[in-house]
């Protein structure tokens, strides 16, 4: 093994289906060319990382280092690179590759790319390697999928936009939620959800979150800034809030029923479904009647993810985060199971992991 192919980046992995981390050492790429090099000091926790370290889809390759939400400094750059410099601040997403030529990377929608985007972890790369994520102590990436953070933006703030921000904020845009004066519904206030509401506020919309448990209530309303909060499980508030809403952005996963928030959007309204809840079913009625419409999103293209950071800049929308150390990670992870986190972790790579 070559110097440059040493085992030099220091991570924590998965290495069976219990999805336990700890810690794990390989080698990177050589910087390519058209490559940024970032070291990383920031790598939010998503959902996805309990879902692959544990196998949930079957489709697990171990050794697994996961984290797509990642905020770091550059330290090198390939002789190609053009807009990145050494100790520029950036951040890497869920992906880290794709055709770059296809219909829609032409249209930096990369993330549709018809012969599929190469996840940050858990994908093959290029060159025949399996990638490797934000866990770690850096990361090589084609300049591409490499996005300037602006240099009033914390870095740990930054993180969770890479993943949760920018699922939310893409459908949110494709669809005009971005209308000043328009409502906006948020079904579940999660890590995505809660950004939903910060997005929603700063387009100057109404927003109503949803959610099944009133604990939420207070965090919603006097924290997170919605104007109205609805219990969803009560049939009589879900009845006085029909037809008063142009948008809902539903970021839930877990199974519920969707006819009583179709009934809730106005004539023409828009549900943008962000969450992965086993099935979908609705009554035709609601389409056909009130011309109103269901949509999928998956996270977002190229362009919208630098548009959104420099608008998170601009506006001060900053998620709501906890830092851990990376030596907690495995009870983070727990934690994100049970839902007892507000609202997104994101490991202090810099300062822990050593």
């Amino acid at each position: 093994m070559s110097e440059e192919r040493a085992e030099n980046c220091l991570g924590w992995a998965a290495r069976d289906v219990s999805g336990f981390l700890s810690p794990y050492k390989f080698s990177r790429r050589v910087v390519g060319s058209d490559d940024v090099s970032v070291k990383i000091t920031h790598c939010g926790v998503c959902y996805a990382d309990v879902v692959w370290t544990r196998n949930r889809f079957g489709d697990s390759k171990y050794p697994v280092v996961p984290g797509h939400e990642i905020a770091g400094i550059v330290k090198e750059v390939g002789s190609n690179v053009a807009g990145f410099k050494v100790g520029d601040r950036v951040g890497v997403g869920t992906y880290v590759n794709s055709c770059r030529d296809c219909e829609y990377c032409k249209i930096d929608m990369d993330v549709y790319c018809s012969r599929g985007a190469i996840n940050t972890f858990n994908s093959v790369d290029v060159d025949g390697t399996m990638t490797r994520g934000g866990y770690s102590s850096y990361i090589v990436v084609h300049q591409r999928y490499c996005f300037r953070i602006p240099a009033e933006y914390p870095l740990a703030m930054a993180a969770p936009l890479l993943c949760a921000g920018i699922t939310v904020y893409s459908p949110m845009i494709r669809h005009k939620m971005n209308q000043p004066g328009k409502s906006l519904g948020v079904i579940g206030l999660g890590g995505l959800g809660h950004l939903a509401v910060k997005f929603g506020k700063a387009f100057g919309l109404a927003v109503t979150v949803f959610s099944t448990s009133l604990s939420k209530k207070e965090e919603a309303l006097n924290v997170l800034g919605a104007d109205k909060f609805v219990l969803a499980s009560d049939e009589d508030q879900m009845k006085a809030a029909a037809n008063s809403l142009n948008f809902i952005i539903d970021t839930a996963s877990g199974d519920h029923p969707f006819d009583p928030y179709m009934a809730v959007l106005k004539t023409g309204g828009t549900l943008v479904l962000v969450g992965a809840p086993s099935e979908v079913k609705l009554s035709p009625a609601h389409l056909l009647r009130g011309m109103k419409s269901i949509s999928g999103s998956a996270t977002g293209g190229t362009r919208e993810r630098q548009e959104m950071l420099d608008f998170c800049a601009e506006h001060k929308v900053y998620p709501n985060i906890e830092i851990i150390p990376m030596q907690y990670i495995n009870e983070a992870l727990e934690r994100v199971i049970k839902k007892d986190v507000k609202y997104r972790f994101v490991i202090d790579i810099e300062n822990s992991l050593k």
